[in-house]
């Protein structure tokens, strides 16, 4: 695993965070107005913000005196991807499966 997928699931393992990313994916948002959702300090706030920009699940831009979040969906896309590619091991082992019951049911229609 990559440190960029490494950061991506770091960041994703918090349930705040992954609220937060939910927030972000309706809309870009300050840090004020990502607070005003969240019954926590703005410090805790801004913490789990850098935890997501760290895991390049959003950017941020400066707008005057304001700091913009944003959803970026390339990082979430490195943790979809990783997670992707256990689904061949999957198709494999349903498909043994399907085939195991099939010859089951054939053994006992005969």
């Amino acid at each position: 695993m990559t440190g960029n997928v490494q950061g991506a699931f770091r960041a994703l393992a918090d349930p705040t965070r992954r609220q937060i990313l939910v927030h972000l994916r309706v809309e870009e948002m300050t840090i004020g107005e990502v607070v005003d959702r969240f019954d926590m300090t703005r410090a805790a706030i801004k913490k789990h913000l850098t935890i997501l920009e760290q895991g390049n699940l959003i950017s941020v831009r400066v707008q005057g005196r304001e700091r913009i979040n944003r959803l970026e969906p390339t990082g979430l896309r490195s943790a979809s991807d990783w997670i992707a590619s256990f689904s061949r091991f999957w198709d494999e082992r349903l498909g043994d499966l399907k085939d195991a019951i099939e010859n089951e049911k054939g053994k006992s229609d005969v």
